[in-house]
């Protein structure tokens, strides 16, 4: 049995799916993936049991380990410009079983990340109606909980139908909606920067560091998940027309601009509104109706509404393109390998992702599930820098119009402590559900992969 053996890359071979994405669509795509849960919803609680206003600080630290994973994708991405992202990446330069457990690891992040943001959605959605007197019945408002009388989570289950529905068609088509919405995106958040700038009071800062160092570290554990997203550029490699120098720049240019915005909104939020009354689901719209804005609070809760929309639909299409991927080389069913004719995307993979994001967005509250999200997350990007050290031993460094990441093997080993670090703030409770994760994972590997795998050819 050989667990090591690689795959060999083949720049010449197509895939079959259409190349017509440009360097702004993937920069879209991952503003899309990563601004939303982090800017709507997580910031207040964050803010409020964690870190203080000091939770710009942990935006930071967040930030410092996802750009320095972010330098490794881009280079991999740049010189391994073929769909899967980390899971095609490690199967080029540690092998088999290590691109399975981090395939597995990205489709558990995508699926969660899809089935949560559903659920989240839906919670808005039920919010903004119960404002004009509209209640859905009791066990059609969230999942499986008999104790509470709810069974299913009805809007959160339409919302997955959707966007399946929309990935399903041509990429394009499908980021035109993204791209609309990362636009009303910007208009809500600039709004808010605008306006909120004036109420900012800064005795709220002081003091600015109420739970330490350590606070300031847990928030990094937990915004952390407000930065998954970026990773969905690299999934696209196979779509765009020249993945070489677009794709390192969309996943960099997504980052960027993504920290910028949440330091900045972080730290007005904190300016306005107390730290210790920001424990709420809605705290951009709540600081506005604070300071008695309550129109503009409205008009932002319709925007988070709508904008939330992104991150369904980015990491749909990033679920559905692994899917494919990790199909392709035998691991997972070959059915969702075809290729629908007419819109040369991977339909049956698509559906396949709905249908299991549907099950767990409709029957499963998944707000506890966020620490597992991280946690599956950083180790796959560890394994993405250890990879890079890997990649430059096989293949030397990047020849001239490739993406470098300066200062290897420093650059790559810091980012390997940090992800650790931030593991290690995690609760001992997600380490164990993690274990399990893992060794369903093994199962799956053994019991159908390593069997129809087409390295057995």
């Amino acid at each position: 049995m050989d667990l090591f053996r690689k795959k060999e890359i083949n720049l010449n071979q197509t895939s079959g799916l259409k190349k017509d994405l440009k360097t702004s669509d993937l920069i879209m795509l991952g503003i899309g993936a990563i601004i939303g849960t982090g800017i709507f919803v997580v910031t207040g609680v964050a803010a409020n049991q964690n870190a203080g206003p000091a939770l710009s600080l942990s935006f930071v630290l967040a930030a410092i380990v996802v750009v320095l994973s972010g330098l490794s994708f881009a280079e991999f991405a740049s010189r391994v410009p073929v769909i899967g992202g980390p899971y095609a990446y490690l199967y080029v330069v540690f092998g088999e079983f290590a691109a399975w457990f981090t395939g597995w690891l990205l489709i558990g992040e995508f699926l969660l990340a899809v089935s949560s943001v559903a659920s989240g959605w839906s919670g808005y959605v039920q919010g903004f109606l119960e404002g004009f007197g509209i209640h859905l019945p009791q066990v059609l408002t969230s999942g499986y909980n008999p104790t509470n009388g709810t069974y299913v989570d009805l809007i959160a289950v339409l919302v997955v139908i959707f966007v399946t529905y929309l990935v399903s068609l041509e990429a394009k088509k499908a980021l035109r909606l993204n791209n609309i919405m990362v636009f009303v995106k910007f208009g809500i958040i600039a709004l808010f920067v605008v306006v909120g700038i004036f109420f900012v009071n800064p005795k709220n800062w002081q003091p600015f560091t109420p739970f330490g160092f350590a606070g300031v570290l847990d928030g990094a554990a937990l915004v952390f998940f407000a930065f998954l997203g970026f990773d969905s550029v690299a999934m696209a490699a196979e779509e765009v027309k020249d993945p070489q120098k677009d794709v390192p720049r969309g996943i960099i240019g997504s980052i960027l601009i993504a920290t910028a915005l949440y330091i900045v909104v972080t730290l007005i939020l904190t300016g306005i509104v107390p730290f210790t009354e920001l424990g709420i689901s809605d705290p951009v719209a709540f600081a506005m109706r604070y300071v008695g804005h309550g129109t503009i609070g409205a008009i932002i809760a319709v925007g988070a509404i709508l904008t939330l929309l992104t991150v369904t639909i980015s990491m749909m299409y990033s679920l559905a393109r692994l899917l494919f991927a990790v199909s392709k080389d035998g691991l997972l069913p070959k059915f969702m390998t075809e290729i629908d004719q007419k819109h040369r995307t991977p339909r049956k993979a698509t559906y396949v992702a709905g249908i299991v994001a549907l099950f767990f967005a409709g029957f499963f509250p998944l707000n506890v599930l966020a620490e597992l999200t991280n946690i599956m997350a950083l180790t796959y990007l560890m394994l993405v820098s250890l990879g890079l050290l890997k990649l430059r031993k096989m293949f030397g460094k990047p020849k001239s119009g490739e993406f470098k990441v300066p200062f290897v093997p420093v650059l790559p080993m810091i980012s390997i402590i940090t992800c650790l670090v931030l593991m290690l703030r995690l609760q001992a409770l997600t380490w164990i559900v993690f274990g399990l994760v893992m060794a369903l994972g093994l199962v799956i590997y053994f019991g159908y992969g390593y069997k129809h795998s087409k390295m057995n050819e």
